[in-house]
């Protein structure tokens, strides 16, 4: 593995950035026995509940607070098991193609995240017989975490992605004022293991935050950074309480990029986005309000010329591009990924899932309503750490 000192310079930010700040510890084991009890306390089947629980954990181990079980939980409280846009027990439907290297699935609204992990393994079985492979998704309830998908293949060796289209449609397009638009993330991950240690990973929403980081706004009464949202009357706000609608970021990049989910969406079958998620508009109307996704992972030697500079081999010439990218001067740099990695990073010094006290209080409530003991999620049970 080459030297990436600029990365490096990066990662030691991050943990500055994260100084002073105290978390409760909760072991993999406590987090995952809880979240697969209270999806099948909600009706899900034990292998559907623990793709949940896996999913739920990869969040949380990478930081990634505004997916984490209780966002997951939430949702399928409002939109998923407790509204009917997600059945428990349901089956995946394959339908029949002409194209090998890719499979077109009706989900019939099975959970999402154990629709996501079966598409990501499809996935690779295919890449690794015709190069790439292609999973689509029509009737489907969200998968939460895009990034937690595509790290999983990265860290096996092949490059991932997947979009999908959002539960809701929360975006307003690039100078409008209606939310017409999902926040409709794109998530990428490249084998980059050798290289730096960790995979270069870009995920993000197409809107300048996701939702779920509003309300996590609300929890902890601040302001946003910037003015990432709309009011009531389309008027650009900081005010996470005034919050009826989010911008998309880069402006037109953004909405090109938030567009791009909704014309795969349409492709593969979804319907209008305005009325996704919203059974009750959708009444009457003939049309669909379920989430489509789009998996694909390609197998890096698939794609490799085997013509490298210098007598590289494909490894090699990755960790040299890297090098050449974050050279010249570009110290303050870091990779897509490094984040996540040094919040995984911290999770295993903790030796277990960093959790705010909010966060843990809402641990205890889920268990409460599970009927399980919720004494071990008592704050005064737990470790802490300090990041």
């Amino acid at each position: 593995m080459l030297s990436f000192p600029l990365a490096k310079l990066a990662k030691k930010r991050h943990r500055n950035a994260m100084s002073n700040s105290s978390y409760f510890v909760v072991s993999r084991e406590q987090h995952e026995d809880l979240v697969r009890a209270a999806y099948m306390h909600r009706g899900y089947r034990e292998d559907e509940s623990a793709s949940a629980a896996r999913m739920c954990f990869e969040a949380s181990w990478h930081g990634i607070r505004t997916h984490n079980a209780l966002k997951a939980l939430h949702l399928d409280e409002l939109f998923g098991s407790g509204a009917g846009g997600c059945i428990p027990e349901a089956e995946i439907e394959v339908k029949e193609s002409r194209f090998p290297a890719v499979q077109v699935w009706n989900a019939n609204r099975k959970l999402g995240q154990a629709v996501a992990c079966e598409a990501m393994e499809t996935c690779i079985r295919l890449a690794d017989e015709y190069g790439c492979g292609t999973v689509t998704v029509d009737n489907a309830f969200h998968y939460l975490w895009g990034g937690g998908y595509v790290i999983d293949a990265a860290r096996r060796g092949y490059i991932g992605y997947t979009n999908c289209t959002s539960a809701l449609a929360e975006v307003v397009p690039f100078g409008g004022k209606f939310p017409t638009l999902g926040t409709n993330p794109h998530s990428w991950g490249f084998p980059t293991m050798d290289a730096v240690g960790y995979p270069v990973v870009i995920d993000w929403a197409t809107s300048e935050i996701a939702m779920g980081k509003v309300e996590q706004y609300k929890r902890e009464n601040r302001k946003l950074e910037a003015s990432f949202g709309v009011d009531e009357n389309g008027q650009t706000t900081d005010d996470p309480f005034a919050v009826k609608a989010l911008l998309p970021f880069g402006r037109h990049k953004g909405y090109g990029l938030g567009l791009l989910n909704e014309l795969f969406g349409a492709a593969i079958g979804g319907s209008l986005p305005t009325l996704r998620g919203r059974s009750n508009l959708a009444e009457g109307t003939g049309e669909k309000t379920t989430t489509t996704f789009f998996f694909q992972v390609i197998h890096p030697d698939a794609i490799s010329m085997d013509d490298f500079s210098n007598g590289r081999d494909q490894a090699q010439n990755i960790t040299a591009v890297l090098n050449d990218v974050l050279g010249h001067g570009n110290e303050s740099c870091m990779l897509p990924g490094t984040i996540e990695a040094q919040n995984a990073k911290l999770s295993k010094e903790a030796d277990g899932l960093l959790f705010t006290e909010a966060e843990v209080k809402g641990f205890a409530e889920l268990a409460e309503e599970c009927g399980v003991n919720s004494s071990p999620w008592n704050p005064e049970s737990l470790r802490t750490f300090k990041a």
